[in-house]
């Protein structure tokens, strides 16, 4: 006897939340439900898929093995149900989306706020994460990166135009400390830098100088996995912070950063909306990828 697609899913949510309550809490039921059906899908297979202790849980080898080849066909499976569900071209149901932290263009705000506008029937969750992994093993339905960290086997749809990283400081530390001429002197500077997490390197400002990029390791006195706090500590003249341009350019604009070594830094290409390439694209994906076309283009 094979086992029901709803249980394949509950599994799945399992294994992707490491948690009963964390699944039965995004699917709406009462933990003791999952639970059940965990256990009806194990006695079907035969085999132990879970590992469950007072506080936490693990997949087994089985259930490794089965998440592994399921997540992604679940995915496919979802898509054509929904599609199937929509022929009127209706968009409805929950888009997930996971998007970079420096994606502001995309996070500001006005664009997804008329999405949901023009599109009430869709619910979105919207995850802020610089963690690198694949989207469709994940259950997203799409993602937000620049363009240049997409896979060549993805959609892409331009959200922004081209970009460059600014290395920044409020005037008060320009006039103390100088402005700096070129980027090897930032290694005796104070520097405001960000990583992705405490375990892992900070990350290098990236430069270019007669066609030849290179990149300049800071002293890291500060370092962040919060570029709000990276620029508010450049406002109050701890040190050169180094990010976005989009991030920085109202602190810019109201005149309390200023931009440092802009002939150092190169423009690239900006910030894209990837997705797999499928068959039977859902509804609401579609109104999103619309919309954004429309956004930009109304936008100029």
């Amino acid at each position: 006897m094979l086992p029901d697609f709803n249980a394949l899913a509950v599994f799945a949510l399992v294994a992707e939340e490491k948690s009963f309550r964390a699944a039965a809490d995004r699917m709406g039921v009462t933990r003791s439900a999952v639970s059940q059906t965990i256990r009806k899908l194990e006695e079907t297979l035969g085999i132990a898929l879970v590992s469950r202790t007072t506080r936490s849980v693990a997949l087994t080898e089985a259930g490794e093995r089965l998440y592994a080849e399921a997540a992604p066909a679940l995915v496919d499976m979802q898509g054509a149900i929904e599609a199937a569900a929509n022929l009127r071209g209706l968009p409805r149901g929950r888009l997930t989306l996971a998007v970079s932290s420096i994606a502001d263009s995309f996070l500001s705000g006005p664009l997804l706020a008329s999405f949901l506008e023009d599109n009430p029937d869709v619910k979105l969750h919207v995850t802020v994460t610089d963690e690198e992994f694949d989207i469709v093993a994940e259950g997203y339905d799409a993602g937000v990166r620049l363009g240049e960290v997409i896979a060549q086997d993805m959609i892409a749809v331009p959200v922004s135009g081209e970009q460059r990283q600014l290395a920044v400081a409020s005037p008060d530390y320009l006039e103390r400390f100088g402005r700096p001429r070129h980027p090897s002197e930032l290694a005796s500077r104070r520097c405001i830098g960000w990583r992705r997490a405490a375990s892992v390197a900070p990350y290098r400002w990236e430069f270019e100088e007669d066609g030849r990029e290179f990149s300049v390791a800071v002293a890291d006195t500060i370092t962040t996995t919060d570029m709000a706090l990276m620029i508010n500590l450049a406002i109050a003249g701890a040190g050169i912070s180094f990010g976005m341009e989009d991030s920085f350019r109202p602190a810019i604009a109201r005149g309390e950063l200023v931009p440092v070594l802009e002939e150092f830094c190169p423009r690239f290409a900006g910030f894209y909306l990837y997705y797999p390439s499928r068959r039977n694209m859902a509804p609401k994906l579609r109104a999103l990828v619309e919309h954004l076309r429309s956004f930009r283009q109304a936008a100029g």
